[in-house]
């Protein structure tokens, strides 16, 4: 291992300090890059924005079209003290301990319609978890040696055309506006038409120091043209979010993510992986978020062993430098082992250059068919950027893959 310090970060990223989380991005670089995945900053805020649906329950529409809050999600948001009036109009922004939501089943998130208009997108960052070469000894066998880094390449535009299931995650965190990356899966219980998007747990939860992140929306293809960050300064929102703004109406991680993920270090980071369920900030055409971007990846949960896994490749949307967050980047590399505790699972690690803000984005490998199949998402990587680690996906992951699918099946 190298001597410097490693952050290995699940929440996200300061540019201008030395640690880095793979993961969410904060908001806080004004106007000059649309999502950038650096936590240093909050981002603006919306004007004038309507709530118009909740995470916790299915949708309804009204007449007009647009989404509306059901009475019994009313009651709910009620029940945690919540007045959707008084949410919509700010009261979000109140994340005293007391009142942040942290269990499990209590993840809220009323849409808030035109709160990610492109201004508010530019300005996000990510969010920084940390891990220093000192919390890596004692592996005893199971971390292999560090993989040479290897260049992050820059995905082809339009990114729709060859990584369709890619886009971002928008979140608001006590520490400001922030971003991750996010891969479209299949849904069992929706065969051809999933609402499900998988990411990093440290993208949805603040893990044992505070509870559920707020106004969570997947933005598929973000910036699908590849728009440099001078021309994004003006971007409308079609081109900033080709296939619409989609708000987590429900997210689930791990109850070990919950209990032990921290925002420095390696803890939690086995288990570092979550599943949203979203539906149209605009009420769409009815058509669900795989057929709306056309497809969607299976998630294999009983990946071989890594000395049997020939390659990953890794994408997301890495924000610090050298990077701006606004580029879609791809890594591909043989995956070796990394341990940050001998008593939970190894991690799969590669080689990449790619910084905070990727966190969450989906790795992929060839499953026993020979297609592709979602393995593991980004999770933690050095300050050096010289290699990324993910969790192997095994039965807690498929446990909470199954919870979020089965709480839709019949909607």
């Amino acid at each position: 291992m190298r001597s410097e310090p490693l952050s290995l970060t699940a929440r996200g990223e300061s540019q201008r300090g030395a640690r880095r989380r793979i993961s969410p991005v904060l908001a806080a670089l004004a106007f000059t890059s649309l999502l950038t995945l650096t936590a240093t900053a909050c981002g603006s805020d919306a004007t004038d924005p309507k709530v118009q649906a909740s995470p916790s329950a299915p949708a309804a529409s009204g007449g007009d079209g647009k989404i509306t809050i059901p009475d019994d999600i009313r009651d709910r948001l009620k029940e945690h003290g919540i007045d959707v009036d008084e949410w919509k109009d700010g009261a979000w922004k109140n994340w005293d301990r007391d009142d942040w939501l942290r269990e499990a089943q209590d993840y809220i998130n009323p849409i808030i319609e035109g709160l990610w208009d492109p201004d508010r997108m530019r300005g996000a960052e990510d969010p920084d978890r940390g891990v220093r070469e000192s919390d890596l000894s004692g592996d005893q066998g199971v971390t292999d040696p560090e993989p040479a880094p290897v260049d992050a390449k820059a995905a082809s535009p339009a990114y729709h055309d060859s990584v369709p299931e890619a886009g971002k995650v928008f979140f608001d965190s006590p520490e400001g506006t922030m971003v991750c990356s996010a891969t479209v899966v299949q849904d069992p219980a929706h065969p051809g038409k999933s609402n499900l998007a998988w990411t990093a747990g440290h993208c949805v939860h603040a893990g044992r120091s505070g509870g559920w992140y707020r106004n969570i929306a997947f933005v598929p293809s973000y910036n699908d043209q590849a728009l440099s960050a001078g021309q994004l300064a003006g971007a409308t929102a079609k081109e900033l979010a080709p296939y619409g703004v989609w708000w987590a109406d429900w997210a689930q991680t791990s109850d070990q993510w919950i209990g032990q993920g921290g925002p420095t270090g390696g803890d939690g980071a086995p288990y570092d992986f979550a599943v949203i369920h979203v539906t149209p900030e605009e009420g769409g055409t009815g058509k669900s978020l795989e057929e709306t971007v056309g497809s969607a990846l299976p998630v294999n949960f009983s990946a071989p062993a890594v000395p049997r896994v020939e390659r990953i490749t890794a994408s997301g949307y890495p924000a610090a430098a050298p990077f701006d967050g606004e580029t879609l980047y791809q890594c591909q590399d043989r995956p070796g082992r990394l341990s940050i505790n001998a008593s939970e699972p190894t991690m799969y690690r590669i080689g990449c250059t790619m910084t905070g803000g990727s966190s969450g984005g989906g790795w992929v490998a060839a499953g026993a068919d020979g297609k592709p199949a979602l393995v593991s998402n980004t999770s933690i990587g050095p300050v050096s950027a010289g290699w990324l680690a993910g969790p192997r996906l095994g039965e807690v992951a498929e446990g909470v893959y199954d919870s979020v699918s089965g709480k839709f099946a019949g909607r």
